[in-house]
């Protein structure tokens, strides 16, 4: 199969790389390396691959329609990795995140059903969601996001489902729940709290430490996209189904590291969602997929990385 990885050199686009060329596939990987976070993590992230003869890199946008058409040509599946990440810089500028979002799914997707693309694996997010109305979150429970982030990660999952139920392109979105493992985004709270703890350096929670989050690992993420390619059509949370407070979590990680840091409080961040815990039932049923890593173990196993990349 010849298969398309937009945001392919990023975190989550690059573990899914590497399972996809091992299952021998032809592999495309679309990224333009955005500064968001320093481009020569990414590009460390996909350096592996450069001598694999299945592997392509092509250095581009999703906003940019005809490099799409011609990127598209005879792949077969797009796992839709790429995005404008960040909760709390959507804020900041909702603009950009709209732009690639919303608009550069809606672009893949046109180009994909003119390619004949057979399938599109969309990365949702558990941000569609914001607003708890009950917990765990169900895929019927009500999207009510609270950050422009939010906003377009739904809008471009309502493009997907009505490219599927309108076009016939099938596509599938799966609504990530904050993802940690091996070369995680450096910005996120698991890789801060680590690093901090590692140097024996404060550890500041914004906000009381109360706000919760459910935490999956990374290659339970990629097991859910693999399935996906032959199984599933619409909306399915992907998360740890475990609920930890940010509090806990930062004294687990200082517990795991043996580390003298201490906890310090700051200001609470402005569209940061109070709670998210996935309900996997939906998935279970309809995919086979059910989350596999524990988080302690998954977080002994970033930990370990982390200490080995530094040293």
């Amino acid at each position: 199969m010849k298969i398309l990885v937009t945001g392919g050199a990023g975190f989550i686009g690059s573990h899914i790389i590497a399972r996809l060329l091992g299952e021998g596939h032809e592999v495309v990987c679309l990224d333009n390396f955005d500064p968001y976070y320093d481009p020569a993590a990414k590009k460390a992230n996909i350096a592996p691959f450069a001598s694999d003869p299945n592997f392509t890199l092509i250095e581009g946008d999703i906003r940019d329609t005809h490099l799409l058409t011609q990127v598209l040509d005879g792949v077969d599946y797009v796992f839709h990795e790429a995005a404008q990440a960040g909760v709390r810089i959507s804020v900041e500028d909702p603009v950009k995140p709209h732009e690639v979002n919303a608009t550069g799914t809606l672009n893949l997707l046109q180009a994909a059903r003119t390619a004949g693309v057979r399938k599109v694996i969309y990365a949702s997010s558990s941000s569609v969601y914001g607003t708890v109305k009950y917990l765990p979150f169900d895929e019927d429970h009500p999207t009510l996001p609270v950050s422009p982030y939010g906003v377009s990660k739904l809008m471009a999952e309502q493009y997907c489902r009505v490219f599927d139920e309108l076009y016939g392109l099938k596509t599938c979105s799966l609504r990530y729940f904050t993802v940690y493992g091996p070369r995680m985004r450096p910005d996120l709270a698991i890789s801060i709290f680590t690093r901090h703890a590692l140097k024996n350096e404060p550890i500041t929670i914004f906000g009381d430490g109360e706000k919760t989050r459910d935490f999956t690992y990374i290659d339970d993420i990629v097991d859910a996209n693999i399935i996906a390619m032959t199984k599933g059509e619409g909306a399915y949370n992907i998360g740890g189904g475990h609920r930890v407070s940010i509090q806990t979590l930062a004294e687990k990680i200082i517990e795991i590291t043996g580390s003298g840091s201490e906890i310090r409080y700051a200001d609470p961040m402005k569209g940061d969602a109070e709670h998210t815990f996935a309900g996997t039932e939906k998935a279970k049923r309809e995919i086979g997929w059910a989350p596999q890593t524990t988080l302690e173990e998954g977080l002994k196993r970033y930990i370990a990385w982390v200490s080995t990349s530094q040293s």
